[in-house]
C-alpha cells in the first residue's frame, strides 16, 4: 500500500525535525527536541495523554538521567538508524499505524494488532536446553513470498511493525534484509541468539536502518553456556560489540526463572549489558509451555514481587540504570493487560499456524489458507476479544499463567487445536501447571494493584454496543 500524500507530507515534517536534532550538538539539542515534542503533539494530539507530552518536555528540560540516555543514543547510533527508527517505528507505526488500526477495529469488529510476530523458520544453529521454539523441529519455514504478503496485508490494516522469532530467524537473514528493503516504511525486529551476527550483516542493517535485534542472554558465561553450548556467551558479547561499533540499535531478551532472576537483574549484569551497547532489555516471565516443561522454574510469588519493584527502580527517573527495561507480566498497567489474541499482537509459527500468543499454541486457522482478517475473526481470536481484559487487575494479565480457567474455556468453546507438532499438549494439562501459581499470586497482585498511584483504565475492545 503506497503512502498517501498526507502521510508523505507528515513524514517529511518529522524527518526535518529529526534532522534538526541530529544536526546540533548538545548545546542546542534540547531546544530542537522540544520542537520535536511540539510536532508530535500537533500530529497525534489526543491519541496520547497530555501528561505524556508534558513528561517528555520535563525530561528534556531537567537534563537528568534519561536525557543523558537520549544524548548517548544520539551520539552513538548511526544517523540513518536514528532517522529511520523515528520515521518507521515512531511516525508510521506508533502514530499513523495506531490511528488506522483503531479505525479498522471498529470497521471490522475484531481485534487488529499493532504488530505481528512471525517465525520465518523453525531451524536453528543451536540446540538450547528447554527451548520452546524447538518443539516444531527444524524442517518448517515460511516462504519469502508469504512473509512479504503478510506484511502487505498488514499494511492495509495499519500494521507497520513486524517481529521475528523462531527457531533462529537470522538463519534467514538475507530474506529479513530483503523484507526491510521491500517494505522500507515498516519497522522490523528480531529475537536472536546472536551467534550469526557478522560484519556483513551489520553493514546491511546500517544501510536499511529499519531492523533491530534482541539478543538472548540469561546470565553470565557458566549459566548461559550450560544451556546454549560452550562459547555461546562470548559470541553474544562479540555480536553486541559489532552492533555497537556499527551504530545499531539492539537490546536483550531475558527469560527469568526461579534459578536466574536475581542474576539477570543484578548491577553487575546490567552494567555488562550497558558497557556493550545494549539500550533496552525485555524481561519475560518463564512460561511452563510443553509437556516436558520444568514447573520448578516458575518464579516464586516473592520473586515476582521482587522483580515488579526491581524493574521500576532500574528505570526510575533518578537512580537505577540508564537502560530501558520492560516486562509485560509486571507492566500490564501500561498496555492494558493481555496484549495477545490480536489486541496488540499475535503469532504466526513456521508452519503458518496463526496463534493468539507465542506461548499459546492453539489455533483454528493457518495463514496459508486464509487472510489476516479471516485469522483475526477466527473463533479463538474472537474469544480473546470477548474476554479481554481477563480481569481488572493488569498485574494478572495472562489467560494461561494468572487466569488459567479462561484459556481452558476458550480452547474448549472454540475447538482450537494444538499447534505443537511434536508433542501436542491439552489446555487442561498446560493450565494445570499454572493453577497453584495463579492462586498464590492473586492476593499479592491485588495488594500491589491497590497500592499503585497510577492505573491504566480498562481499554475499549470495540465490541458493538
Amino acid at each position: 500500500m503506497a503512502l498517501s500524500v498526507k502521510e508523505k507530507v507528515e513524514r517529511a515534517a518529522v524527518s526535518k525535525a529529526v534532522d534538526g536534532v541530529l544536526h546540533y550538538v548538545k548545546k542546542d539539542r534540547g531546544k530542537n527536541m522540544l520542537k520535536l515534542v511540539d510536532l508530535v503533539e500537533s500530529l497525534a494530539g489526543g491519541m496520547f495523554r497530555p501528561e505524556s507530552y508534558q513528561s517528555a518536555r520535563e525530561m528534556i528540560q531537567e537534563n537528568g538521567k534519561w536525557m543523558g540516555y537520549v544524548n548517548k543514543l544520539l551520539d552513538e547510533l548511526h544517523p540513518n538508524v536514528i532517522r529511520t527508527t523515528a520515521l518507521n517505528l515512531g511516525y508510521q507505526a506508533a502514530y499513523r499505524g495506531t490511528k488506522t488500526t483503531r479505525q479498522k477495529r471498529e470497521e471490522l469488529q475484531c481485534n487488529v494488532p499493532w504488530l505481528i510476530l512471525m517465525d520465518p523458520t523453525s531451524a536453528c544453529n543451536l540446540k538450547c536446553t528447554g527451548c520452546w521454539a524447538a518443539e516444531y523441529g527444524h524442517q518448517l519455514s515460511l516462504s519469502y513470498e508469504l512473509l512479504s504478503d503478510i506484511v502487505k496485508q498488514g499494511k492495509e490494516l495499519g500494521i507497520y511493525f513486524y517481529m521475528f522469532t523462531g527457531g533462529e530467524p537470522l538463519v534467514r537473514k538475507k530474506d529479513l534484509i530483503r523484507l526491510c528493503r521491500e517494505h522500507s516504511e515498516c519497522y522490523f525486529n528480531a529475537f536472536t541468539n546472536g551467534t550469526l551476527v557478522d560484519e556483513e550483516f551489520c553493514k546491511e542493517m546500517q544501510e536499511v536502518g529499519n531492523l533491530s535485534l534482541n539478543l538472548s542472554l540469561e546470565g553470565f558465561e557458566e549459566v548461559n553456556d550450560g544451556r546454549r553450548g560452550q562459547g555461546t556467551y562470548q559470541k553474544v558479547l562479540h555480536a553486541m560489540d559489532l552492533l555497537k561499533e556499527y551504530g545499531l540499535l539492539f537490546g536483550t531478551s531475558i527469560c527469568y526463572t526461579r534459578a536466574n532472576i536475581e542474576t539477570v537483574t543484578s548491577d553487575d549484569f546490567l552494567d555488562l549489558l550497558i558497557d556493550h551497547g545494549c539500550r533496552y532489555s525485555w524481561y519475560f516471565h518463564y512460561m511452563p509451555v510443553g509437556n516436558d516443561a520444568a514447573v520448578e522454574l516458575i518464579p516464586t510469588v516473592e520473586q515476582r514481587k521482587y522483580i515488579f519493584r526491581c524493574l521500576r527502580e532500574i528505570r526510575a527517573r533518578e537512580g537505577g540504570k540508564p537502560i530501558f527495561v520492560m516486562d509485560f507480566q509486571n507492566d500490564g498497567e501500561y498496555v492494558g493487560g493481555c496484549i495477545a489474541g490480536g489486541r496488540n499482537y499475535f503469532h504466526i509459527n513456521a508452519n503458518g499456524d496463526v496463534e493468539p500468543c507465542v506461548f499459546i499454541h492453539y489455533s483454528n486457522v493457518n495463514i496459508k489458507d486464509c487472510t489476516l482478517v479471516e485469522a483475526l475473526r477466527s473463533p479463538i481470536f474472537m474469544a480473546y476479544r470477548d474476554h479481554q481484559p481477563f480481569n481488572g487487575n493488569h498485574l494478572r494479565p495472562c489467560p494461561m499463567l494468572e487466569n488459567p480457567e479462561f484459556l481452558q474455556q476458550m480452547v474448549r468453546e472454540t475447538g482450537a487445536k494444538s499447534t505443537d507438532l511434536q508433542s501436542p499438549e491439552t489446555a487442561e494439562h498446560l493450565c494445570g501447571k499454572c493453577a497453584a501459581y495463579a492462586q498464590e499470586w492473586k492476593p499479592e497482585a491485588e495488594k500491589l494493584w491497590e497500592s499503585m498511584p497510577h492505573k491504566t483504565p480498562l481499554y475499549t475492545n470495540y465490541k458493538k454496543k
